[in-house]
């Protein structure tokens, strides 16, 4: 006697399969019978199934189901068996033995019992997790001598390995890890395309579930619920059985290879199913109602036990359930730990659902703030409208002051100065009206605190934009801080200071919530201080750690203050391809002051490289309806405003500049280093002939404390001396290329050389307009300005001959051989001065810089000034003009 013992699917109804057909094979007669859960009620129902399967007559039955426990009725089926094998061997194969009906077990007992030396084989089947309809059966069938025990196991590693001759060892193993080895599971694997789990694959765990017993199917639901470690008592409450029956249940799940210890991705616990697929299978198939019902009693369940937020609120998501009275803190608790945690979405999903269970327009507005700064990480466009709401409660008088002090922040974050200021105000009137209360109700807080990476220099900016003292509003609201002040660059004397402590905060900052602002800030003040070449590893290094972390939104941050430095060097295609990129990598939907800024950023980059139709194409990202008060509005205004002007509408161009100039005057932020508005309105004006007034934007821009900026002064120079004499235009436009080479921005200086070189052919100097001309086209090739290029020396490439190009130039070898005199009397001769004008600037005689210029003609094998190098320059030389 045989019995056959393994989980759900580890193949006992094979087996014993295999073992009919090898009896038959030999000549055997095979009786096969197998119990079900539906007929164990039925008395002698697998008996009767057993004597259809005998020779017609051969075995008797009872007359009736009451006589099916009289003995002479036990042996008269025993005799008949023994009967029956003094022909052949009688094989006698019972399928799930713990189904089959009490009356039958007792006639299969007694049949092992009594054909103990007939050639009689009993093979049977059955699962170690069910209890039998007869609890006496198998403890009887034990005592027998003639026993034997058989457990059926699940495949191991090398076993599924073996099975699959044709799979890859890491296609074996994962459909090992997937299918715990049970064949059942394995099988339907191997049916579902490329072996991944598909439908087979579902309707196989399905299948285990329903056969593991009438405990497993609502036991595995609570599971695929819970989705993580678990107590067979928590278990058993939420799929309503006792815990006996859940640690059962269990461990027959276990057995079949359904639960697993450490699932795939690293989040399954010991009552978890071993993967996703099985779980969602699960999931799948209940009734949604009863669905949420169990999300929402796992959430109480979660709540009463002690467990931690993030597993309460994510029970709630799942349930879609707000009612619990403690809801709303338990989900803002949640998404703050998961912000912790790294994972945004997780934190969206429970803010919007918390956003339901809020019970008045301050708790509402409350999320909604807290929602646009967790999307600002993701997502800048839902980021910015979502405080729409909080904004339009707050101007209907609807919000208390708890709610306005984190709305007027995360309006300031976000650039939109008057709308910051705004709420401010609303919250000073509401503390004046509560008897003075400082900091919006909020005790010992700054509504504007942290946002600024230099508090020392913010607070000496704290009154009004037009600094013109402290904005009662703003005091009164508990910041000394206006919000204009964390956009506006350090007003100090030494402005190198600034700069430093900005290296030195970005030294020290890490990338994360709450640090984006003020890193963006340092930023900022060292791009626009200490030059575009010293921020752009900066910036570079926190939009790589902004991508690497998939958060589009800071991506878009520092992409663009990356992109804005490419551009002030000259890099015109850099500039575009790092906007465009970061562009790209940000949700489209909505628009968005903050990526409109960056496509206007992509967008000047395109204008100066000449391809216009490009440049229109990023045009269309507006500032959004009622975002007009942002100070990334003024980025999109002015790349509009240079499109304007290089397409030939003036007009249009000098009221974008116009109006960026007002508001930069009104937020105290006009700072010709960042939003030079006056030279491009100059540049407009000169085009309409407005020559007076575009003489006056440019005095007057040279009045202003960043004067003395070398991009500043040379980009303003540039343009003044169209206004000047041709000799005194001579001097100004050397001056400016002088001021341009200084400042590093490739473009600008090859704009004030091609100017130059028109200064000196028109004084008839055509030696030195052609020099001039050839670096400066050598120039706007170098940063991608075709369209400069083209109009510097039209028709020419690098494949001309003559003075445009020499075969025999020389090599960096060559020039490597020239002492520092030469290289700066070489530089300054490329860059059109006469020998006259070098003495003056080196203050050397005339004489020495004749000795110079013929000691490095002879060094580098050239025939004179003509042929000098065009890409000899500092950043090359590394000589200092």
């Amino acid at each position: 006697m045989l019995l056959v013992e393994g989980a759900v699917g580890c193949g006992k109804s094979e087996f014993l399969e295999t073992v009919a057909a090898h009896a038959e094979d030999r000549g055997a007669l095979v009786l096969r019978a197998g119990g079900a859960a539906t007929e164990r009620g039925r008395r002698l129902g697998v008996l009767r199934r057993l004597a259809a399967d005998a020779p017609p007559g051969s075995l008797p039955l009872p007359a009736s189901p009451d006589d099916a426990e009289d003995p002479l009725a036990l042996r008269d089926f025993a005799v008949a068996v023994r009967e029956l094998s003094a022909t052949a061997p009688v094989v006698i194969c019972v399928d799930d033995l713990h189904h089959v009906d009490e009356s039958s077990g007792r006639h299969l007992l007694h049949l092992a019992r009594e054909t103990r030396r007939a050639p009689v084989l009993l093979v049977l089947t059955a699962s170690p997790h069910e209890h039998d309809s007869d609890p006496l059966l198998r403890t009887e069938l034990l005592r027998l001598p003639h026993f034997v025990r058989l457990r059926l196991g699940r495949l191991t590693p090398d076993a599924v390995r073996a099975a699959l001759p044709g799979r890859t060892e890491a296609e074996a193993a994962l459909l090992h890890e997937a299918s715990g080895g049970n064949p059942l599971l394995l099988r339907a694997l191997l049916q579902d395309p490329g072996g991944r789990p598909g439908d087979a694959y579902a309707r196989a765990v399905l299948t285990c579930l329903h056969r593991c017993g009438p405990a497993t199917p609502r036991l595995g639901a609570a599971i695929a619920v819970l989705d993580g470690p678990a107590a067979p008592a928590h278990l058993a409450r939420l799929s309503g059985t006792d815990e006996s029956t859940a640690v059962r249940a269990l461990a027959a799940l276990e057995d079949a290879g359904l639960l697993a210890a450490d699932g795939p991705h690293g989040r399954l616990g010991p009552h978890g199913l071993r993967h996703p697929a099985a779980r969602a299978a699960v999931l799948d198939r209940l009734d949604p109602a009863d669905r949420s019902a169990l999300h929402t009693e796992a959430a109480l369940l979660a709540r009463a036990s002690g467990a931690p937020d993030t597993e309460v609120a994510g029970q709630l998501l799942a349930a879609r359930d707000t009612r619990p009275e403690w809801a709303l803190p338990v989900l803002r608790s949640a998404a703050d730990q998961h912000v912790a945690e790294g994972d945004p979405d997780r934190a969206v999903a429970l803010l919007r659902l918390a956003h339901e269970a809020c019970p008045d327009a301050t708790s509402r507005a409350e999320v909604d703030v807290r929602l646009g700064v967790v999307l600002g990480r993701t997502d800048p466009a839902a980021a910015e409208h979502r405080l729409a709401a909080p904004l339009a409660a707050a101007g209907a008088g609807q919000l208390a002051p708890q709610a306005l002090a984190p709305l007027a922040r995360a309006l300031a974050a976000q650039g939109r100065i008057d709308e910051s200021a705004g709420v401010l105000e609303r919250l000073a009137a509401d503390g004046a009206r509560a008897g003075g209360a400082r900091h919006g109700g909020i005790p010992g807080g700054d509504p504007l605190d942290g946002l600024s990476a230099f508090p020392r220099w913010a607070a000496g900016r704290r009154g009004a934009p037009a600094e013109s003292g402290t904005d009662p509003a703003v005091r009164a609201a508990g910041t000394t801080v206006h919000p204009a002040a964390l956009w506006a660059l350090p007003v100090e004397a030494e402005e190198g200071a600034a700069a430093r402590s900005a290296e030195l905060f970005l030294r020290g900052a890490t990338l994360a919530e709450g640090t984006v602002e003020p890193l963006a800030q340092a930023l900022r003040t060292l791009l626009y201080l200490d030059g575009a070449a010293r921020a752009l590893p900066w910036c570079e290094e926190f939009a790589d750690q902004a991508a690497r972390r998939g958060a589009p939104g800071w991506q878009a941050v520092f992409a663009g203050l990356t992109a804005e430095a490419r551009l002030r060097l000259g890099d015109l295609p850099g500039a575009a391809e790092t906007a465009g990129e970061a562009l790209r990598s940000a949700p489209a939907r909505g628009t968005s002051v903050l990526l409109s800024a960056l496509a206007g950023t992509r967008a000047r980059a395109l204008t100066a490289m000449g391809r216009l139709e490009e440049a229109a194409a990023a045009l269309p990202r507006p500032a959004p309806a009622g975002h007009t008060g942002g100070v990334h509005a003024l980025a999109h205004l002015r790349a509009r405003g240079h499109h304007a002007l290089a397409t030939s509408r003036f007009h249009a161009a000098l009221g974008d500049f116009l109006d960026i100039g007002r508001h930069a005057k009104r937020w105290g932020l006009d700072r010709p280093r960042v939003l030079p508005w006056r030279t491009d309105a100059a540049e407009a004006l000169l085009r309409l002939g407005e020559a007076h007034q575009a003489e006056r934007f440019l005095a007057d821009q040279l009045t202003t404390r960043d004067a003395a900026d070398p991009w500043v002064r040379g980009t303003s120079l540039r343009l003044r001396a169209s206004l000047r004499e041709p000799r005194e235009r001579q001097a100004m436009l050397a001056k400016a290329v002088d001021d341009l080479q200084r400042s590093g921005d490739t473009y600008e200086l090859a704009r004030a050389m091609a100017d130059f070189g028109q200064a000196l052919r028109e004084a008839g100097e055509p030696a030195r307009a052609a020099m001039v001309n050839r670096k400066a086209w050598h120039l706007a090739k170098t940063c991608g300005a075709d369209a400069l290029r083209e109009r510097i020396l039209p028709g020419h490439t690098e494949d001309d001959t003559g003075e445009g190009a020499r075969a025999d130039a020389p090599d960096a070898g060559l020039v490597a051989t020239l002492s520092e005199s030469e290289r700066r009397v070489a530089l300054l001769a490329v860059h059109g001065h006469t020998n006259r004008e070098i003495a003056k600037r080196l203050y050397i005689t005339v004489s020495t810089v004749e000795q110079h210029l013929t000691r490095v003609y002879r060094k580098l094998n050239i025939p004179g000034r003509q042929a000098l190098p065009v890409d000899l320059d500092p950043a090359a030389t590394g000589v200092p003009v």
